[in-house]
């Protein structure tokens, strides 16, 4: 089968690099642990990504997870203290510029199409700065402003707990995503200076009133980086059907979430998972937001994914998998990397480093 050349919207390869013990996993060699390194994207048509920064909690949490009669509930996590999240994030931003410091030219920080668009057909690999929740930026916007010096093109505002700005989602099934209020009117400034700037809001682990709020204030498209259908999966973390639409309406990009309990209907966490089901929710997504606004965003190193697809090195089997369904090579194109590129250059302000026809 013909390799597909990918983008994906999402990946924790970061914090599983410098957590994975007892000496950190090399993403320049080949490792059988977790689901993503150089060797094994390249090896499955990988050839970039948004690479979150995200503040692991500063205490573990223990006995978090509840089983219900017909599915979980886990505890609300506490906000981070935001001195903790800035040192985190300025760690993991130190560990990705010596990972393309040391990678001699394979890898390279992109902040344009036009960088992401050259990886598509070179052998290099295009690292794109993703904040997976805003807990590090103070009231300021400061440290946003100083982020996006450094390379950031996109934002999640919250992850699944509070911060000043908003409220995540806890994790729960089955469960609304209208979990509690809206965005604070902190939350509001700083989706106007994303909009300012040229960051990409990532409405993924907000609350349904949250998404409202960025949907009314924001003049970029709607983007989810990692989600699936609530109504196939009722999750919290999902997307209900008029989340949805208002992502079609704007123009934006819903990604695929490969994690099997956010897919399955049944939310179980089994590997066992099939791909017929992971075909089901992307067949889904684009009868409701259409052919140019569905993507993939794995959520790599983050989530137990298929065991059909493994790690990086199977995504080919998917792209199999929605050649039998039906997809053509555009559809293809579209979900593996044009989807992405087209809502970065509606999104990102340097108009001039537009999408360009392959060479």
């Amino acid at each position: 089968m013909d390799t597909v050349r990918i983008f994906d919207g999402h990946n924790d390869a970061v914090q599983f690099m410098l957590d994975y013990k007892p000496d950190g996993r090399d993403f320049l060699a080949r490792s059988e642990a977790g689901h993503l390194d150089l060797p094994r994207a390249l090896e499955g048509g990988l050839a970039g990504g948004l690479f979150a920064m995200y503040a692991p909690p500063e205490h573990e949490p223990v006995d978090d997870l509840t089983i219900t009669h017909n599915g979980y509930e886990v505890r609300y996590a506490e906000a981070v203290h935001p001195d903790h999240a800035r040192r985190q994030i300025d760690g993991q931003l130190s560990a990705i510029r010596k990972l393309i410091g040391r990678s001699g030219d394979k890898i390279r920080l992109a902040t344009s199409v036009r960088e992401i668009e050259a990886a598509r057909y070179d052998t290099d690999f295009a690292v794109v700065l993703h904040m997976e929740g805003a807990d590090a930026i103070g009231p300021d916007l400061g440290y946003l402003d100083s982020l996006y010096d450094a390379g950031l093109r996109s934002l999640g505002i919250v992850w699944s707990r509070p911060n000043i700005f908003g409220y995540g989602v806890p994790f729960a099934y089955p469960r609304s995503p209208d979990t509690g209020p809206g965005l604070t009117d902190l939350g509001k400034n700083l989706v106007r200076r994303c909009n300012e700037l040229g960051i990409m809001i990532d409405v993924s682990h907000l609350n349904e009133r949250g998404f409202w709020d960025v949907a009314a204030l924001s003049t970029a498209p709607l983007v989810a980086t990692h989600v699936c259908a609530h109504t196939i999966c009722p999750s919290t973390r999902n997307l209900t059907d008029r989340q949805l639409d208002a992502i079609r309406d704007t123009g934006g990009v819903v990604g695929l979430n490969l994690a099997v309990n956010d897919i399955r209907a049944d939310a179980h966490l089994e590997e066992d998972t099939s791909l017929d089901s992971v075909v089901r929710q992307i067949d889904y997504l684009i009868a409701r937001v259409g052919a140019d606004g569905v993507a993939l965003g794995s959520d790599f190193d983050g989530a137990v994914v298929p065991r059909e697809i493994g790690d990086a090195s199977g995504l080919p089997r998917l792209m199999e998998a929605m050649r039998k369904s039906g997809f053509d090579e555009q559809a293809l194109r579209k979900f593996s990397y044009d989807n992405w590129l087209r809502v970065f250059d509606l999104t990102w302000l340097d108009r001039s480093r537009t999408l360009s026809p392959p060479p």
